[in-house]
């Protein structure tokens, strides 16, 4: 059998239909990326996710969510428990720097344990962009500080949290969306700032983690070294930026391909970020007709990009094991004792 197609598809609702679950079987997609649409209780998404992984024959497909916490979450109360912002953890961080890095990291577990679960295995998180005055909504308090080093060390401690529950961290979003003004979702952003200002800024957080196994590109210009194509589409962004500036030599995902941002057919943004150098796109809207043009459109996974996922799977940890009821009373106890 051919490897997975370097494709990570959303789906439409909490079940697969019959006409998804064929699709899904002859594209072999890599994983799969879940939203609200798709999550009805716990047995039901346990249920999803196991029929998901049935669907393509591979029991390690990755299964990916965002749940950052704060306005970002797709598992939210009263079903699960709440969580603080990544401005809110900062802003702990900003009066105890231990235990804002406990609250961050203790965050990291709780999600952690909470996905593993039901089945998910990836986390969309922590997002690692600076945030500044003028930086989009659609950012907002999702980012940590304007200080590349509190990014750093927050970022980095909830990453370890979702790893010492067996979760991966996906970083984002390389090399940075911070300095954008307006939201990805909708429109192109483009970032004016000289190569030299977001080097020694906008990367620093990427750089000092660039060692964590799974990033998200950014769908942004950035006209000192591109001026005309999004970083995701763009091979100096990826190659000169993401790969040499920042030093990130793990699987690269797109961010979703279907936003505005982007231009042409959902197959054709496909090809040209794989083109670019992402490992694996991610297509999100679940519509099948999109879904069946993008699997058509591209190649198989990469030699570099297998490497790179081969590298993922072996960066997996065993869950710690600890329970979701203890680490949400144990996360409230620190938020409460700041």
């Amino acid at each position: 059998m051919t490897g997975p197609t370097p494709v990570v598809f959303g789906i439409a609702g909490e079940a697969l239909t019959p006409d998804e679950r064929r699709f899904l079987r002859d594209a072999n997609p890599l994983g799969f990326i879940l939203f609200s649409r798709n999550l009805g209780d716990a047995a039901a998404i346990c249920r999803l996710t196991a029929e998901l992984r049935n669907c393509v024959g591979r029991a390690d497909a990755p299964i990916l969510i965002d749940q950052e916490g704060g306005r970002v979450m797709r598992l939210r109360p009263p079903n699960w428990p709440p969580a603080p912002a990544a401005r809110t953890i900062s802003e702990i961080y900003a009066r105890d720097q231990p235990a804002g890095c406990d609250a961050a990291e203790t965050l990291g577990r709780l999600f952690g344990a909470m996905l593993g679960e039901l089945g998910i295995d990836v986390d969309c998180a922590p997002v690692l962009d600076l945030g500044f005055p003028e930086t989009t909504d659609a950012i907002g308090d999702r980012a940590y500080s304007d200080d590349p080093a509190t990014v750093a060390a927050l970022g980095g401690a909830m990453a370890r949290g979702l790893m010492r529950e067996g979760c991966l961290p996906v970083i984002k979003h390389l090399p940075g969306h911070g300095r954008s003004t307006v939201d990805s979702h909708h429109e192109l952003p483009r970032v004016d700032a000289d190569r030299a200002t977001m080097q020694t800024k906008d990367f620093a957080p990427f750089r000092a983690l660039n060692h964590l196994p799974l990033g998200m590109s950014a769908h942004v210009v950035y006209s000192a070294v591109d001026p005309e194509r999004p970083g995701t589409v763009s091979a100096p962004v990826i190659d000169g930026l993401i790969r040499e500036a920042i030093g990130f030599d793990g699987f690269l995902f797109t961010d979703d391909i279907t936003m505005q941002a982007l231009r042409g057919t959902p197959h054709v943004r496909a090809a040209a970020a794989l083109a670019a150098g992402c490992d694996a796109v991610l297509h999100c809207s679940g519509v099948l007709d999109e879904m069946i043009e993008v699997a058509g459109a591209v190649p198989p996974l990469s030699r570099s990009a297998d490497r790179r996922w081969r590298r993922v799977c072996a960066a997996r940890q065993k869950p710690e094991g600890a329970s979701v009821g203890a680490l949400s009373g144990a996360l409230a106890a620190i938020l409460d004792g700041t």
